[in-house]
């Protein structure tokens, strides 16, 4: 594991843009409305020779009554006490406040190494004497620097990276799998993450929007890697107002991009809405494997027939995804949660698959032979040739016929039907690209223009 460097302070001091700077990224979400940051969030970073991991932190308050204030609070205990080292953040443009010394007493109890950084010194004149200031706090020296502008960041890494632990020599790791775990607000996303990960990696709550940040989770199960990604809620963009709800639906439909696997998550009391709809279709037009999982199932009266009737109701609403495995389970009481891991891994499994032309071949001619493709009023009649697999995640298969708009939407979901049945594929999309004569003859001109011109 790379060691951890935690950033803590008071709201609104400029750690999330520190921790942008400091990891060459944008992915935290920086305001001026304080607290937006809620849960830690976790972040690459490198200076010289050394990786290391940068958790970024609420804004810590010890006299206020405001939501979400101890679970802040709890969550920059816990990045603290995984840390190697803290960098206690404050504003050099205020000066020392009530919260910073109640910071600095409450980090004297901690049995860590702290460095005290003094932001908003854009002059380098003035940023040594606003800095001064803080040796008050008694935490040592103070190193004055601009996260925004990036002065003083260099030498502040500098220090840090000497006060790492040695470097271990890293064993050769298999590469995680990408799991996001996504759906509306408050449909259960963050307590799936805690009741995955057996700890309150994130902060759960029935207020709308409570995650903004797309919170990264490493954990290991059964010898692979994982990364969990827990998103924001996504509500409908008419309903979200330029800010940090805004930002934090952007990262999660970033987290769906640059995921293996998506756990689409479906509220068992609400059923599926019009924003589920939006969202699962936003999944296969990415191209991504996914799972349903229906939560809160411990909340609904069922006897032996409840399961399936509800399948059947959710899966009607949800037709495009009925390639996607459904998993039933309660965040709350843990049941069924751990069977994640197995459906996703089979999810993603198959999203990677490889299918030889032969064998393709093979399932078309079957395809052909149960139900010939459909003829017009003038008597032209579709022709498959063959087909072949082009791409996988998500596997992709170019089909080779006379002319494509023969083919109309019922025979082509035939043919992905046959594929599936005699492929599997269970998990994933497919992509079937339907290519004529004609298209096929321009592209061939096209190449030997081409080639001519070179």
């Amino acid at each position: 594991m790379r060691p951890i460097v935690a950033i803590i302070g008071r709201p609104n001091v400029g750690k999330s843009t520190l921790v942008n700077r400091l990891c060459r990224s944008r992915e935290a979400i920086v305001h001026d409305l304080p607290g937006v940051t809620r849960d830690r969030t976790y972040q690459d970073s490198f200076w010289n020779d050394r990786d290391f991991r940068i958790v970024d932190t609420g804004g810590l308050v010890f006299d206020d009554n405001s939501e979400f204030l101890p679970e802040i609070r709890e969550q920059a205990d816990l990045a603290l006490a995984e840390a190697a080292l803290a960098l206690f953040m404050v504003d050099g443009q205020q000066g020392i406040t009530a919260g910073d010394e109640a910071i600095a007493e409450w980090l004297r109890s901690k049995n860590c190494t702290v460095l005290l950084v003094v932001n908003k010194c854009e002059s380098p004149e003035q940023g040594l004497a606003m800095a001064a200031e803080f040796w008050r706090l008694g935490l040592g020296e103070p190193y004055p620097i601009s996260a925004i502008h990036g002065a003083g960041t260099g030498d502040l890494l500098d220090h840090v990276v000497s006060l790492l632990p040695p470097k271990k020599i890293e064993e050769d790791t298999i590469d995680p799998i990408n799991l996001a775990i996504v759906g509306r607000p408050n449909v259960g996303k963050s307590s799936l993450l805690n009741a995955i990960c057996g700890e309150p990696r994130a902060i759960v709550s029935p207020i709308r929007g409570t995650t903004r940040d797309a919170i990264d989770t490493s954990l290991n199960r059964q010898g692979q890697a994982w990364k969990l990604i827990d998103t924001a809620g996504i509500r409908r963009r008419r309903s979200v107002n330029y800010g940090p709800e805004f930002f934090g639906i952007n990262r999660s439909f970033k987290a769906i991009e640059r995921s293996d696997v998506c756990v689409l998550v479906i509220d068992a009391l609400d059923g599926v809405t019009e924003q589920d709809q939006r969202l699962a279709g936003r999944i296969e037009d990415d191209g991504r494997a996914c799972i349903l999982v229906i939560n809160k199932w411990d909340a609904v009266e069922k006897d032996s027939h409840t399961m399936p009737k509800m399948e059947k109701e959710l899966r009607s609403k949800l037709y495009f995804l009925d390639w996607a495995t459904m998993l039933f389970t309660s965040a709350l009481t843990g049941k069924r949660v751990e069977s994640v891991f197995a459906l996703a891994s089979l999810a993603v499994e198959q999203h990677r698959r490889r299918i030889s032309t032969a064998v393709v071949n093979e399932v078309l001619q079957e395809a052909l032979s149960w139900r010939s493709p459909p003829t017009t009023r003038g008597g032209r009649q579709g022709r498959l040739y063959y087909g072949t697999q082009v791409a996988s995640r998500p596997p992709s298969f170019t089909l080779f016929v006379n002319d494509p708009k023969l083919f109309g939407d019922t025979y082509r979901r035939y043919v992905e039907r046959q594929l599936r049945e005699s492929l599997g594929f269970e998990g994933t999309p497919l992509k079937l690209f339907w290519r004529g004569k004609q298209q096929r003859a321009a592209e061939r001109d096209l190449a030997r223009q081409q080639k001519s011109s070179l």
